[in-house]
């Protein structure tokens, strides 16, 4: 007789996997767009990733979330945030595997698939943990925005490209590593910066000025360093703000409260007031909008790759618990329904991933006009389409583990708070599909960009050839390549994307792939949920995507 104190049919935990090498999505999609050798060196941070331990520092940096001590013992107004020891183990991992700036010194030392490397890494380990990405993306994008004034990026870009994770508040001069955050947002503007209050006055130091306001959501407000907008006299201008001061006094930034989120609980997101505080121009005056840009392009890079990584994530462990748990007589794979489910959420996952990598080998190649082209439209192409579908996709993964996807223990429940996230932050729906319209009306070489991209695909999918036709019969009609109604924006954005999308899949996946999503996503069938696919071939698309 079986003790009823033992588990039966119940899947075992997903680790011991390599979250590289068992993810041919993403591996063949590296390989295409850069070399076999990338994926060889990404294979020990993929282990990594998916062992036990990672695993649980991960659950642990979520259970115990950071906090503020906004003095010491002695009354000293302080505003350090203090951190579980797993979020630290997961800090140092990132840095040391270079998923912040590190790729920037990279490419100019010769790298031709530096920020490539880098996404993949950044997709694979942020599997680990999706909090701590937060931190490690702010980083990554302050370079190309710090760039805007040659001696303020050499101070501070070898600090933010080195491996090294050296935590604390001190001055630059005593760090051997450093990490960046950003300020843009205020209480009574949003996503509208130039509604922006924050006031910026010149002192005796030429460049110097000091800051007088309040930041509502400050990402990351214990790193060493902060780009922040402020209105100074000659318009909304950028700001590089320091931690603390080349002589170790701390610079005036008081940290509120920081903020009670829905998900990413494990990294610190602030509420600041600036009064006083030291901040150097970044750029000309009133050219703050222009000169941060390049941060908010890299940022939403990763809210892409961030929202894939959380799609193949929840698929893993979707895949993985059908493929060992039974009922109705046999193996829930086995079964033609949940079949079904789970190709549809690997179709999902792959599209997004390829897409994701297209974009980052793109940022690889910045002489090449067709990807610079392609990637001013594409990236807020993907970020609308890609994150918006992330909600969905993870709360289907998790509906495939029934009551047990709905326990903490299983980790969905995670990854289905933090699945909205990347489609707020860094401009919402609303706002990528409106600078979809925007680059269309003032752009004209990304519309040729995009037509170039889709139209490599041309004759390898009949319902992908038809789905181009009417996207661009919809720019027509729309106005939209003159910059016309903004009501359908939304509408265009995630028909541009979807066949961005597809013209990948028809080009390089495995034919079951390709069919699976031209057929859904294209055909006049598709439900809007998942699990209604028609492609003969759905337990080839299962087996290629679970782990193991």
């Amino acid at each position: 007789m079986t003790d009823p104190r033992t588990a039966t049919n119940q899947a075992p935990a997903l680790v011991g996997h390599n979250v590289v090498t068992s993810d041919l999505a993403l591996t063949e999609a590296v390989a295409r767009h850069g070399s076999p050798e990338v994926v060889d060196d990404l294979v020990a941070l993929g282990a990594e990733a998916g062992s036990a331990e990672a695993r649980e520092h991960g659950m642990l940096a979520n259970r115990h979330h950071p906090e503020l001590t906004p003095y010491d013992r002695w009354g000293t107004r302080i505003d350090e945030v203090e951190f579980h020891p797993s979020w630290h183990w997961l800090m140092q991992r990132a840095v040391g595997h270079g998923l912040q700036a590190a790729p920037w010194e990279q490419q100019e030392g010769g790298d031709p698939h530096a920020h490539l490397r880098r996404a993949a890494g950044f997709f694979a380990w942020s599997q680990t943990e999706p909090g701590h990405g937060c931190p490690i993306s702010m980083t990554y994008a302050a370079v190309p925005a710090l760039r805007a004034d040659d001696a303020i990026a050499e101070e501070w870009t070898p600090l933010l490209a080195a491996r090294s994770y050296d935590p604390g508040v001190r001055p630059r001069s005593e760090k051997v590593g450093a990490l960046a955050g950003m300020g843009m947002t205020e209480k009574q503007g949003g996503s509208d910066v130039r509604a922006n209050q924050t006031r910026a006055v010149p002192t005796a130091e030429d460049g110097w000025y000091t800051l007088h306001g309040h930041k509502w959501f400050t990402s990351a407000p214990m790193n060493d360093v902060f780009l922040v907008l402020a209105q100074a006299d000659g318009g909304l201008t950028c700001f590089v703000v320091p931690r603390v001061l080349a002589d170790g006094t701390r610079n005036r930034i008081d940290v509120v409260r920081l903020k009670d989120k829905l998900g990413n609980r494990s990294n610190a997101s602030g509420e600041l007031e600036l009064d006083g505080t030291l901040a150097q121009r970044l750029g000309d005056e009133g050219r703050g909008v222009r000169t941060i840009i390049e941060m908010v392009a890299a940022t939403r890079l990763d809210c892409v790759i961030g929202s894939a990584s959380l799609m193949r994530h929840a698929l893993a462990e979707a895949s993985w618990h059908v493929g060992h748990r039974s009922a109705f007589g046999g193996l829930l794979v086995d079964k033609p329904l949940m079949q079904n489910v789970v190709a549809d959420l690997a179709v999902e996952s792959e599209a997004a991933t390829a897409l994701a990598m297209r974009l980052a080998a793109a940022v690889d190649r910045p002489g090449d006009p067709h990807e610079v082209a392609l990637r001013r439209i594409a990236l807020p192409l993907a970020k609308f389409w890609v994150c918006k579908r992330t909600p969905a996709m993870v709360a289907e993964a998790l509906e495939c583990l029934g009551g047990n996807g709905y326990v903490e223990d299983s980790g969905l429940p995670l990854l289905f708070r933090e699945s909205p996230l990347n489609s707020i932050w860094e401009g919402s729906g609303n706002v990528n599909a409106l600078d979809v319209l925007r680059a269309l009306g003032r752009e004209p070489e990304v519309l040729q960009a995009w037509i170039t991209e889709v139209g490599a695909a041309r004759g390898g999918d009949s319902r992908l050839d038809r789905a181009v036709d009417d996207t661009l019969a919809l720019l027509g009609e729309a106005g939209a390549t003159g910059g016309g109604p903004e009501a359908g924006a939304r509408r265009l954005a995630g028909h541009m994307a979807a066949c961005l999308q597809g013209s990948l899949l028809v080009r390089f996946a495995p034919p079951e792939v390709a069919d699976a999503f031209c057929g859904s996503r294209f055909g006049g069938s598709y439900g809007g949920t998942f699990g209604m696919l028609t492609s003969g071939s759905l337990r080839q698309v299962v087996e290629r995507a679970t782990p193991g």
